[in-house]
């Protein structure tokens, strides 16, 4: 099972297919395709016939597919799209609530992302998280909020959101998933908003996050990288524990293997 950690895939709507280049340029690890939200229902099959045009016509190119529900209509041609073309690496089901949901869709032979995103799926975490072909997990915080009733912006609903992310990391670990990747951040034009929620979920335990546009690619990555002290206690650890100290101290705190892994894992995050 791949673990690697993954720190932003890029939505981008089937319906646009002229933004597909630009999506896998904007230097987002993972590309999403998006048949879902951001597809208005009149123009469904047009965007599942725009993505298998453009797998048919770029083979090399690899992306993910973000699937409409499971009690959807097009569902299952969305997943006979993915199933046809080894450049869909990955699909994203959205609400996903049961495991016989994920084992219809890693009959692909895809692996499976699923989203948690309503009070179902949250109940159902530690099935969802243990199921057959599930890869990582994704956080719908706007359509989980949505469904719980929660007022958006408030202390309230932030309380309720980070317990539910607490589930999402919990149920991760347990599985032995990847990092999980947070919810989108709406407010595009908002730079100082983003920073603040993706050193949350950085600070949280999450791998990276979901993106809506290209503009927020370079800043979630800045977000998740060590900053200068951090990246400097830990290369100071590292060399002390390669001169072969097991357990030392540093600036009077005990080093010992725990944060040896801690200082090795920022450093891992720095290089790339």
């Amino acid at each position: 099972m791949n673990r690697e950690i993954v720190r932003t895939a890029l939505f981008v709507p089937a319906t646009r297919p002229e933004r597909f280049a630009k999506a896998l340029a904007s230097g987002a690890e993972r590309v999403i395709i998006d048949l879902e939200d951001a597809v208005e229902e009149a123009l469904k099959d047009q965007a599942r016939a725009n993505l298998e045009r453009f797998l048919e016509q770029t083979p090399p190119v690899q992306v993910l597919v973000r699937v409409n529900a499971p009690e959807h209509a097009g569902h299952q041609a969305d997943l006979q799209v993915c199933q046809r073309y080894p450049g869909v690496i990955g699909i994203l089901l959205p609400k996903a609530e049961t495991v016989e949901q994920i084992r219809i869709v890693h009959a692909t032979g895809k692996p499976v992302w699923p989203i948690i995103e309503s009070a179902r799926g949250l109940a159902a975490l530690p099935q969802l998280a243990s199921a057959q072909g599930v890869e990582r997990l994704s956080f719908g915080s706007l359509d989980l909020a949505l469904d719980l009733n929660l007022r958006d912006g408030s202390e309230a609903a932030a309380q309720v959101l980070g317990q539910a992310r607490y589930a999402v990391l919990l149920h991760s670990r347990v599985a032995q998933l990847a990092p999980p990747l947070d919810g989108v951040f709406a407010a595009i034009a908002d730079s100082e908003g983003l920073r603040r929620h993706i050193g949350f979920a950085r600070d949280m335990g999450f791998g990276g996050a979901l993106c809506i546009h290209p503009a927020q690619v370079a800043l979630i990555h800045q977000a998740f990288m060590p900053d200068a002290a951090e990246l400097q206690w830990a290369q100071r650890v590292v060399a002390q524990a390669e001169d072969g100290a097991g357990v030392f101290t540093l600036d009077g705190q005990m080093i010992d293997a725990p944060v040896i892994l801690r200082a090795r894992a920022l450093l891992h995050r720095a290089s790339r």
